[in-house]
């Protein structure tokens, strides 16, 4: 007689789904990528923001502040994980703070991922966090401010106004590199050049290499060039008629530091993603992640706080 062959996809009837024949249950491991919100660029020629804290456990890639992988992460059934996705730190403004918020934390299960440090002002010195913000230019220049272990790199320092009369201020830290400090251009001194922000890492954890965790440029008085932003979203600073910008939502970026006179531009949020082999049973959610299959993994991509959990 005729045998009927089922296909290993899920089989519906009357609307309902039913494993897919070749799962498996629940992954007892899974592979993240947890990036915190960067920190915000300084007012009044200020510094770039540090990057969010960078760290991932994804095979063959690397954490932030040159580490390598970590461990994936046991899961158990049955157990809700608390999802975190930081948010950028707002840049230094007049007559408020004006230095650069720190980014906040990201964070998957015990997994947490430092906010990135703000960048200083004129003068001031930046803040330390997953990457460290940039230090401020000036009649006294600041130093940058370190990273954290495993997470991200230093922020450059400040140029002094005795050196240069245009106080570049420092590039914030990025995953991947140091923050550049500010300097002098090709003209030599009076001709200063913002710091550039430290480079992020390149992951492809969803499928498609993609870059995060850039720091963001510094800031100069009104005749120097600006400070880029570190690829992987990093802002640029500000420079004579033209304002710093914020960093890349998504990316943890570290936001510009502020021209002469003008605001710091803000650092971009965080993200989590998580992912596992697709022979595995699809977790439940909540906050709405983005869920995709690629390259033979289940992947939940998560711009915005929740949880993730698999049945028993």
């Amino acid at each position: 007689m005729a045998v009927t062959r089922f296909s290993a996809s899920s089989i519906t009837s009357t609307g309902k789904k039913f494993r897919n024949l070749r799962n498996y249950g629940a992954p007892t491991t899974v592979e993240y990528l947890v990036i915190a919100g960067g920190g915000g660029g300084g007012f009044n020629v200020g510094a770039g923001g540090g990057a969010g804290g960078y760290r991932s456990s994804v095979t063959g890639e690397n954490s932030g502040g040159g580490a390598s992988a970590e461990t994936p992460l046991a899961v158990t059934t049955g157990t809700s994980y608390t999802i975190t996705v930081g948010g950028g730190g707002a840049g230094g403004v007049s007559g408020g703070i004006t230095t650069g918020d720190n980014g906040s934390n990201s964070v998957f299960g015990l997994v947490t991922s430092t906010g990135g440090g703000g960048g200083g002002d004129i003068s001031v010195a930046g803040a330390s966090g997953g990457s460290g913000g940039g230090g401020g230019g000036g009649g006294s220049a600041k130093a940058g401010a370190v990273g954290t272990s495993n997470q991200g790199f230093s922020g450059g320092d400040g140029r002094s106004s005795t050196l240069d009369g245009f106080y570049p201020a420092g590039g914030g830290g990025g995953a991947g590199a140091n923050g550049q400090p500010g300097g002098a251009a090709s003209g030599g001194p009076g001709s200063g050049i913002g710091g550039g922000g430290g480079t992020g890492i390149a992951s492809s954890i969803t499928g498609s290499s993609t870059s995060r965790g850039g720091g963001g440029g510094g800031g100069v008085e009104n005749g120097g060039p600006k400070g880029t932003g570190g690829s992987g979203g990093g802002g640029n600073g500000g420079q004579s008629g033209v304002d710093a910008t914020n960093a890349t939502v998504n990316t943890g970026g570290g936001g510009g530091g502020g021209r002469s006179g003008a605001n710091g531009a803000a650092g971009g949020s965080g993200i989590v993603i998580i992912r596992h082999a697709s022979t595995f049973d699809t977790a439940t959610t909540t906050g709405s992640p983005t869920v995709t299959s690629s390259g033979g993994y289940t992947i939940y991509n998560f711009t915005g706080s929740g949880t993730i959990s698999w049945a028993a």
